[in-house]
């Protein structure tokens, strides 16, 4: 199953480019969270990540949706 995440900065962003996104690339469950800043607790990630099992497909619209930068990207590659 492809499960999608989204995630804006803001209350004033508008995550709709996002959901259109994922809606459009086959995903039956998607998590979104608003947020802003490096070390903000985002719990719509987290559900989403434990909502994932073998064989589904996370798929987010950028990675900078997942992390700021490499080293916040990384511990996602080992799921």
């Amino acid at each position: 199953m492809k499960i999608g995440y989204c995630r804006v900065s803001t209350d004033d962003q508008n995550p709709d480019l996002q959901l259109t996104a994922l809606k459009r690339s086959g995903c039956r469950k998607i998590f979104t969270d608003k947020a802003t800043g490096a070390h903000v607790k985002r719990p719509e990630l987290t559900k989403c990540l434990k909502a994932l099992k073998a064989g589904d497909i996370l798929m987010v619209w950028k990675l900078d949706r997942l992390g700021r930068s490499l080293r916040d990207l990384m511990p996602y590659w080992m799921i």
